[in-house]
């Protein structure tokens, strides 16, 4: 839930104005697609309902908790336990093969089956057989899917995913945004994505359109 949140940042020029007075409620195992113009303000959105951006005013509140009295370890806890963040650049270490990458957030997390789960998240996105590979031997696809592993792996509640499909061929990222909602289906997460497709924004269950930093009736 965000209610009347407003973000100004500081550029050589004076402040800039980002967020103006953004209101949305989004319910358990929900699906939203936020979509508008570059520049509106989605990702800056998303960001702050992940903890890694504050507001300058307004209040944030995520699965019950309001993420503008947290401090920085706090924020960090409540990812890992709360949180899947999909982003558009797969953000894949790649010194880690997909298995390590998949098991980082259980292992923040002190997970007791770390290994085992994160197969068990590849394997639900196809990649069991490429559990041993590093992210320079799989396609861009497959990196994708080895990232919703990872997002999914520690069974959030919420799905945060930034145009998951913008670094992907038309085919492909159809095949990941399908393997996507399969996904958020079975273990009934809340889904929020930002894109620019509105033929994939309309697969979920209610639109949110931003424009000049303001959410559009």
């Amino acid at each position: 839930m965000l209610s009347d949140v407003h973000l100004t940042l500081t550029a050589g020029s004076g402040p800039v104005n980002i967020l103006n007075g953004i209101n949305l409620r989004v319910g358990q195992g929900e699906t939203l697609a936020v979509v508008g113009p570059s520049g509106s303000g989605k990702t800056t959105m998303l960001m702050l309902m992940a903890g890694l951006e504050r507001p300058t005013s307004g209040q944030v509140q995520v699965a019950g908790v309001d993420l503008t009295a947290l401090n920085e370890d706090a924020l960090s806890r409540f990812r890992r336990e709360h949180l899947g963040i999909v982003f558009q650049a797969f953000h894949l270490i790649p010194t880690m093969t997909a298995v390590e990458n998949a098991a980082l957030p259980l292992e923040f997390a002190h997970h007791p089956k770390t290994r085992s789960r994160a197969l068990e998240a590849l394997e639900q996105v196809g990649l069991g057989h490429r559990a041993g590979h590093y992210p320079s031997q799989l396609s861009g696809g497959e990196q994708q899917r080895v990232a919703l592993a990872r997002a999914f792996a520690a069974r959030p509640r919420i799905i945060l995913a930034d145009e998951p499909t913008g670094n992907l061929d038309e085919e492909t990222g159809a095949r990941v945004m399908e393997l996507l909602f399969t996904l958020q289906a079975e273990e009934n997460a809340t889904l929020i994505l930002v894109t620019h497709d509105r033929s994939l924004a309309k697969r979920c269950d209610r639109v949110a359109t931003m424009h000049s930093g303001r959410m559009e009736a």
